[in-house]
């Protein structure tokens, strides 16, 4: 099978590159899934009921997120009724929705998809390690394909999330920084890894915020309110070849594609 995970979504000109890049890709690659992380798709942080239905009409098969998922509250009913939606499943038991789900292939088969999120330099949540040997020996249960987002700041723990579950997984694929890394390589078990998919955003920016915002940000250390930067946005991820019947990965590439800009305000 043929997957494209695109990394952290921000704001309306990651929504934008989306909607632009991803039906074409789908066309072009033959591609049968596509993951999206939307942790960031509204105005920078959080996902709103518009903005998820406007990323899975685009052609998005599953929406993975992370610690800013929580940043709108409408979302909660939609963690709990949306199955395509995912939350990093080491939330305490209780949070709304489910951290790992199996969806159907439109060749037959399916893949599963486990979100996670680390913990160094991030809230102390449930140890992702351990949580996926639990999520992981269910997904297994029912297919070979299973491919983490697991979102986290550290490289070394992603590194190290990595290589654990070498020959285990058929992918570890990094979010959260909004840098993409030039690491993507498949591992010697057969998993194929990258540090971080990086941003899905705006091209003239701080990691998706208004340049001149952070710069004041830092020189001053006084609050300041972040806007997503508008202009052009670029689309960064990965596409992998699986094996459907090993789950081993045979392929993995950086994608980095340009959407021009808008004359709609960007800070939505």
């Amino acid at each position: 099978m043929k997957l494209l995970m695109v990394g952290d979504v921000v704001g309306r000109p990651g929504r934008r590159a989306v909607t632009e890049i991803v039906p074409r890709l789908r066309d072009e690659l033959h591609l049968d899934f596509v993951i999206a992380n939307g942790e960031n798709a509204a105005a920078g942080f959080g996902l709103t009921r518009r903005t998820l239905a406007e990323l899975l009409d685009s052609g998005v098969d599953c929406l993975t997120s992370g610690n800013h998922i929580w940043a709108k509250r409408e979302i909660y009913e939609l963690l709990n009724s949306e199955a395509r939606l995912l939350r990093p499943a080491n939330y305490p038991a209780g949070a709304p929705g489910g951290g790992a789900a199996v969806y159907p292939l439109p060749g037959g088969g399916s893949v599963g998809v486990l979100n996670l999120c680390g913990r160094v330099f991030m809230n102390a949540l449930d140890h992702p390690f351990a949580r996926a040997e639990q999520e992981l020996a269910a997904l297994r249960r029912t297919t070979p394909l299973l491919v983490v987002d697991f979102h986290a700041e550290a490289t070394s723990e992603k590194i190290a999330f990595g290589r654990c579950f070498d020959g285990r997984v058929s992918a570890v694929l990094g979010t959260h920084t909004h840098v993409q890394t030039a690491d993507e390589c498949i591992l010697p078990r057969g998993t194929a890894y990258i540090t971080d998919c990086g941003m899905t955003g705006p091209v003239d920016s701080v990691i998706g915020t208004e340049v001149q915002t952070v710069i004041d940000f830092y020189r001053e250390q006084l609050p300041h309110r972040f806007q997503v930067a508008g202009g052009d946005a670029l689309l960064c991820g990965v596409v992998l070849e699986l094996d459907d019947h090993t789950g081993r990965a045979t392929s993995i590439e950086r994608i980095r594609e340009v959407s021009r800009s808008s004359t709609k305000s960007d800070a939505e």
